[in-house]
């Protein structure tokens, strides 16, 4: 019998680590060559790792959640005498899905975490032969670890050499004392998909000057085309709903507001202005916020847009999307739909620089030619980059999108331009 060592692959973009998402297999299983072994994420995609050979699996390096630099050992295989040894690195693993800029932009997701029971156990293990000895040998990031956690050192049996106690043994049920409700509470480690998505928005919300902008429409003529135009809709055509109305508008305005239709390239210090408008639809899936890309968004009649977004969203929740469908956007929109409640503060979707929610639309009372009158109100919630886009432009492009959808049938006549 041999053994063959596998390595983190490169998996391109400049990576340097990846982090473990779900293992497939554990020491003792016997794999066949090209079996999915783990699901991994980088910070471009999440990764799907085949095996190289077949063989028995010896021993695996991280838990869920721990980060694997890119050429460090990854998995331990036993291989059969006569086993032929990879010469040279293995085909590259197939890329599921990117990761996009967020509010919500992100990677086609993996495996949910599973949640573990924190619990007493029935009976402690026996100790560390360190422990035995009055003295626990491992790190001080793992003391620090422990301590945190709230682990006693010399309950934990160690798995290195001569009992040291190593970081897995911390993070695979190692025993605790816990406080006497501990059994009504849950740990759920942040990883993947979830992990991804605190980040961004953390890095968003850090390094962006937000400015929320909130304004009233009536929407009381726009329901009566939605409703219209759902009475006549094509066959086989789903329901319309407010968003392609709303994404159809936007791209009319933006005509006039080209600065709130660009990124921002940080390294480079630079603006890059879009002509093309290619708008996120930030969409709830069970496993976390993606934004799939409507591109040239502009160059779409209503019903090619409203089935673009239903089937951008229905990918994007299916686990389906592919990286060209989930980055590239130039302005995001996100909507709650029912649940929008009065109004939000979106979190911009980096590197652009405006987002634009939509809030539910409800009927309410109000003040019309000096009577009260029921209309049906849905606010706009705004959020802009502050840096680039001054408050007059973000409140007069706001403006423009109101009078675009309290007058339905300017959506479909392009931005006559200035000579």
């Amino acid at each position: 019998m041999s053994q063959f060592t596998f390595k983190m692959p490169d998996l391109g973009e400049g990576t340097v680590d990846a982090e473990i998402v779900a293992w497939h297999t554990k020491p003792g299983d016997l794999v066949v060559e090209d079996q999915l072994i783990v699901e991994v994420m980088t910070d471009k995609a999440a990764v799907e790792v085949p095996a190289p050979v077949s063989g028995r699996v010896v021993s695996v390096t991280g838990a869920p959640g721990d980060k694997v630099a890119v050429g460090s050992p990854l998995i331990v295989f036993e291989l059969s005498d006569g086993a032929a040894v990879p010469a040279a690195a293995p085909a590259p693993p197939k890329a599921v899905s990117a990761a996009a800029p967020m509010v919500a932009q992100t990677v086609a997701p993996p495996a949910p975490a599973v949640a573990q029971p924190v619990a007493r156990p029935a009976a402690q293990p026996a100790a560390s032969p360190a422990a035995a000895k009055g003295r626990v040998m491992t790190s001080p990031a793992n003391r620090r670890l422990a301590r945190e956690a709230g682990i006693d050192l010399a309950t934990v049996a160690g798995s290195g050499p001569g009992g040291r106690i190593l970081r897995a043994d911390l993070q695979t049920g190692a025993p605790r004392e816990t406080p006497a409700d501990a059994a009504d509470t849950t740990e759920i480690k942040v990883i993947g998909l979830r992990r991804l998505i605190a980040e961004r928005m953390s890095e968003a919300k850090r390094t962006i000057p937000h400015f929320a902008y909130v304004e009233e429409v009536d929407v009381t003529e726009l329901e009566s085309l939605r409703e219209h135009l759902n009475h006549s809709r094509p066959k086989d055509a789903g329901s319309l709903s407010y968003l392609p109305l709303v994404v159809m508008a936007l791209t009319r305005v933006l005509e006039s507001f080209p600065q709130c239709n660009v990124l921002y390239d940080a390294a480079r210090g630079v603006l890059v202005r879009h002509r093309a408008m290619h708008v996120g639809i930030a969409t709830q899936t069970s496993d976390g916020l993606k934004v799939p890309v409507v591109r040239d968004a502009q160059s779409l009649a209503l019903w090619e847009m409203a089935a673009e977004i239903r089937r951008l969203a229905e990918r994007a929740r299916s686990n389906k999307a592919t990286r060209e469908e989930l980055v590239g956007s130039t302005i995001t929109v996100t909507s709650l739909g029912k649940l929008g409640g009065i109004a939000s503060t979106p979190i911009i979707n980096a590197p652009e620089v405006a987002i634009i929610g939509l809030n539910k639309a409800v009927e309410r009372p109000v003040v019309a030619q000096g009577a009260v009158v029921v209309r049906r109100i849905m606010n706009l919630s705004s959020s802009f980059d502050h840096r680039f886009v001054d408050g007059y432009d973000a409140a007069a492009m706001i403006q423009a999108l109101k009078e675009r959808l309290e007058h339905p049938a300017t959506i479909f006549i392009p931005t006559v331009k200035s000579s």
